[in-house]
């Protein structure tokens, strides 16, 4: 049995049954991730034998396991705390920080009997859509070694696709884990804000963060999802409740809820197909391919049902003047005094400062962060940032008024597949704008999935994009499985990967 053959819940299963054991799961993933990692540079930080030694420390409580991710190695995005490994958010100012504690995730995860084989390049501090931006240098797709992998959970989203794991989390600002699962040819998942709690995610704008998976299908997703939900009192915005007992409308409580619920039954499901998302700027592939998805929906008894959605043209300046306005705030906390990296010559606190921040920042770092700084100036508060968190209740509102008529929207995730490397860095406009189908659902605070559908002329993957209403997660991934069910585009795999 090839194990790069496996789904997650398919080495689970075999992990439980005696068939793999957890030291030869993770011994399998660390080869591949040396055989192959120095070319996609998706990992920063590969912990070797400390996986090992977890994944030995498992082996003896397999068959007792109650998760069905027992024992399956995966991999951790770099702005997620890890107690004890260095967490670097692929920036230079936190250097070698390494943690003291774990975030809520990876205590979660830890009693799931997970397996981390280390942490994942992004882009800096999360901020880009091509993760080009890291210290570390940038991530590349596997599917093309010289096309970006999406951002900034591109390091997950590599990783999978080249069977480097079994998943990976991520976090999602602006469509952080669609895009690159959409550029990649994984399926990814937002989940409803606060539905995972956010503690130990180091932030970048904290009124849109949210963390999710990345995997290979959307049986994968709803596993991890069922280990990564739930209410954490050490999250001022982590939703009260979430764990004591499935009400039938709200999120999950046990590893198997949404598990449960992939019956890939969608017959009455009511699906809108927002015609502003398939106007000028979206490539003729990506939108064939996306309406062909609509209709293996429909031939499973979804009603798709078109709809206007104008509010659409003001998510992307919105998103931006709220996220760096956050994110000059969250930021400012780096400063070479408490911990991270310090510059090395420097006259007085000021100077240190200056010298620490201009050099340990890159470069779309300290755009943001000035942008969000200038939002937030006296003066200029409220022509721009009251002005955007006024444009957010009016896309708020908008989807509140398009899921009065459907259960869910279907929409591209990116306007056209995975971009040359350079190609986004030297136009910064056409990176942001690049984000125009994802930023309306943190925007909102909706859940959002992104799931192979295609490919382009060039062979490289093209996703779709499934938003649904508050805590319609299971709604989301029961609809990706009925898709997946009928499709193999989650199944192929690039040259290096999991054999399709």
């Amino acid at each position: 049995m090839e194990l790069r053959d496996l789904t997650a819940l398919e080495l689970g299963a075999a992990i439980k049954k005696g068939e793999v054991s957890t030291v030869e799961a993770s011994r399998a993933a660390l080869d591949t991730i040396a055989a192959q990692d120095k070319a996609l540079n998706a990992f920063i930080t590969v912990t070797g034998e400390r996986t090992l030694e977890r994944a030995e420390k498992l082996q003896t409580g397999a068959r007792e396991a109650e998760s069905p991710l027992y024992g399956v190695p995966m991999a951790i995005k770099d702005n997620i705390c890890t107690r004890g490994i260095k967490t670097s958010c692929a920036s230079k100012i936190l250097g070698d920080f390494a943690p003291p504690y774990d975030a809520a995730v990876v205590e979660r995860l830890a009693r799931a009997g997970a397996v981390s084989l280390g942490k994942l390049n992004m882009d800096e501090f999360a901020m880009g859509s091509t993760s080009e931006t890291s210290y570390y240098g940038p991530v590349r797709n596997p599917w093309d070694l010289e096309r970006v992998p999406g951002g900034s959970s591109g390091g997950g989203a590599a990783a999978v696709a080249a069977g480097l794991g079994w998943y990976a989390v991520g976090s999602d600002t602006g469509g952080s884990i669609r895009q690159p699962a959409s550029y990649c040819g994984v399926t990814g998942i937002k989940p409803t804000y606060g539905t995972v709690s956010r503690y130990g995610l180091i932030a970048y704008a904290s009124s849109l963060d949210q963390i999710g998976p990345l995997c290979r299908d959307a049986a994968d997703c709803a596993a991890v999802l069922d280990v990564l939900m739930g209410h954490d009192r050490r999250d001022s915005t982590s939703l009260p409740g979430l764990d004591s007992g499935w009400k039938g409308s709200g999120p999950r409580v046990d590893y198997g809820h949404l598990l449960a619920g992939l019956t890939g039954d969608i017959r009455g499901l009511r699906i809108g197909l927002p015609g502003d998302c398939f106007g000028d700027g979206l490539d003729g592939e990506t939108r064939s391919a996306v309406l062909a998805a609509a209709d293996v929906l429909n031939s499973r008894g979804a009603e798709i049902a078109p709809l206007p959605f104008p509010a659409l043209k003001y998510a992307v300046p919105a998103y931006y003047i709220i996220a760096a306005a956050e994110a000059s705030s969250n930021l400012s906390r780096y400063d070479g005094v408490k911990y991270g990296w310090r510059a090395g010559e420097y006259e007085g606190l000021a100077e240190l400062y200056r010298k620490t921040r201009t050099q340990g920042f890159g470069a779309e770092v300290k755009r943001r962060i000035l942008l969000g700084t200038f939002a937030l100036s006296s003066g200029y508060f409220d022509a721009y940032y009251k002005k955007a968190l006024q444009v957010k209740a009016v896309i708020k509102d908008a989807f509140d008024r398009a899921f009065q008529r459907c259960d869910l929207l279907i929409t591209p995730v990116a306007p056209a597949a995975a971009p040359q490397l350079g190609e986004s860095l030297s136009d910064p406009l056409s990176m942001y704008l690049s984000d125009i189908y994802t930023v309306p659902a943190n925007l909102a605070g909706l859940p959002a999935l992104s799931m192979p559908c295609g490919f382009d002329g060039r062979g490289l993957p093209i996703g779709a994009q499934l938003v649904g209403p508050c805590f319609g997660e299971g709604t989301l991934l029961n609809a990706a499985h009925a898709f997946q069910q009928e499709t193999d585009y989650h199944k192929r795999a690039p040259k290096g990967g999991k054999p399709a």
